[in-house]
């Protein structure tokens, strides 16, 4: 029988050799010793993580004690100087447009989007236009391409990218070290999933990873002046992967939207600290790089030769901008029990209650009809400014009569059946005059004091009178 002689030294070395495993929330953060199918915080599904625990070490509880701005002292608010935060033109319109007029010095920008859809290429673009027009020392940082596959793509697109500055690296700590070394004033890192820090263990793109480098980054954006770009990925169902804590951390949050069959790419703006959200821009993917739609109602409205039925044009805002778009409209006889309700680009949910309100007061019936519901252009429009001109396509399809072909309309459809005001009413009158449309049918509320130039206003109450005002 053999024997072994074990020393103390060498069964603590046994007993902690094992790593300590535990599970973290992708949603919320929160974190179980078992894996279980649903978090018992969020109650989200398959949203559990395998990552190790981190030890508690002197550098790493030292890491937050510096504050973004430097040591922190009570003060008055009258004290404060104030004054207006200067920005720089990016030489993309719509980019500056949907960040509120331009980069700010200390910002840090989210961008997602889905695979494929251009974020890199907007980025790269953004750069080599802020180094030929300002002169601008900008660094690139990529932890998914190399240095040649980025230079073949700026040769591609035609850019001139003789003084970009790239560092192919996703170390956090060799990433601060090169920044505030080479002194850019404007820093791209694609993606943040990608980077990863020596104080934690756990793997790129873990919850832990994502929002320790996210910090370290805003961190050094706010002490440095720098305006940096974070390029963050997105989940199946299109939110941005990691904790949500993220996009509480920076400055403005940007979705990158587009349908891989169209050419059309929107940048939607969700949150804006330096101006206003919901500011949309319209870019257009050619073998060239993105190209600026200056004028996106082109796009989004089609003027028929002939007049056809359930077609209807409406005035839409989004951020700051309005536009014109057509919402179409298409009922049939259903052949089945319960009839198919589709919306694209509206909310169902509205559609069953103008259908209602239409049945109710205006004594129309759709209970054996297939409705479906699309917006030119893939816009997805969540005002309710749509519900007047999404009534008129479907009594125009049902009656298959179409409506006048230089109207446009807007409004918002009460329970009762009236006709609600809505704002910026004056913007959209003249928006639709500038394009040539010489009718109007708004709520009486909206009437504008200043007469708009060549244009016929008509203004209804209640739903009633709408069918009359058109001719239906």
């Amino acid at each position: 029988m053999n024997y072994y002689v074990v020393s103390i030294s060498d069964w603590n070395l046994l007993s902690v050799a094992k790593p300590k495993i535990q599970f973290q929330c992708n949603e919320c953060g929160a974190e179980t010793p078992k894996w279980v199918g649903q978090c018992p915080e969020c109650m989200a599904w398959n949203t559990l993580q395998e990552s190790l625990v981190e030890k508690k070490t002197a550098s790493n509880s030292s890491r937050f004690r510096e504050h973004l701005a430097g040591p922190s002292e009570v003060c008055s608010l009258d004290s404060v100087e104030m004054s207006e935060t200067p920005r720089q033109a990016t030489g993309l319109a719509e980019l500056d447009r949907v960040m509120g007029g331009g980069l700010v010095n200390g910002s840090v920008t989210l961008i997602g989007g889905d695979p494929g859809i251009g974020k890199s290429t907007l980025l790269l673009q953004t750069l080599a236009c802020l180094d030929s027009a300002s002169g601008v020392p900008s660094l690139y940082v990529t932890g998914e391409e190399s240095a040649q596959q980025v230079g073949l793509r700026g040769k591609r697109l035609g850019l001139s990218l003789g003084s970009l500055r790239i560092l192919t690296e996703n170390h956090l700590e060799r990433i601060l070290n090169v920044a505030s070394k080479e002194k850019a004033k404007v820093i791209v890192i694609d993606s943040i999933q990608t980077v990863y820090s020596d104080m934690l263990q756990s793997a790129p793109g873990s919850v832990a990873q994502v929002r320790e480098c996210a910090a370290q980054l805003v961190r050094f954006a706010k002490q440095t002046d720098t305006a940096l770009f974070l390029v963050g990925h997105v989940t199946k169902e299109g939110a941005l992967a990691g904790p949500r804590v993220l996009e509480h951390m920076v400055d403005t949050v940007l979705y990158f939207e587009g349908d891989s069959s169209s050419r059309y790419r929107v940048v939607r703006t969700v949150k804006n600290r330096y101006g206003a959200v919901n500011e949309l821009g319209i870019f257009a993917m050619t073998d060239k790089g993105l190209r600026e739609v200056s004028n996106p109602s082109a796009i989004f409205l089609s003027r028929h030769d002939d007049q056809v039925s359930g077609s209807a044009i409406m005035v839409t805002r989004e951020g700051t901008r309005p536009m014109l778009v057509e919402v179409q409209a298409l009922v049939d006889q259903s052949h089945l029990g319960n009839p198919r309700r589709v919306a694209l680009g509206l909310e169902q949910n509205r559609l069953a209650m103008l259908l209602a309100v239409l049945h109710r007061h205006a004594g129309i019936s759709m209970s054996d009809q297939d409705v479906f519901i699309n917006v030119v252009g893939g816009v997805r429009i969540a005002e309710t400014a749509a519900d007047l001109p999404l009534l008129l396509a479907i009594i125009s399809s049902f009656k298959n009569k179409p409506l006048p072909n230089n109207m446009v309309m807007f409004g918002e459809v009460g329970l009762s059946g009236e006709i609600r005001p809505i704002q910026n009413g004056m913007e959209r009158l003249n928006e639709a005059a500038k394009h040539g449309f010489k009718q109007s049918l708004i709520p009486v509320a909206n009437n504008p004091k200043v007469a708009v130039p060549d244009m016929d206003i008509q203004t209804v109450t209640h739903v009633s009178q709408v069918m009359e005002k058109v001719g239906l």
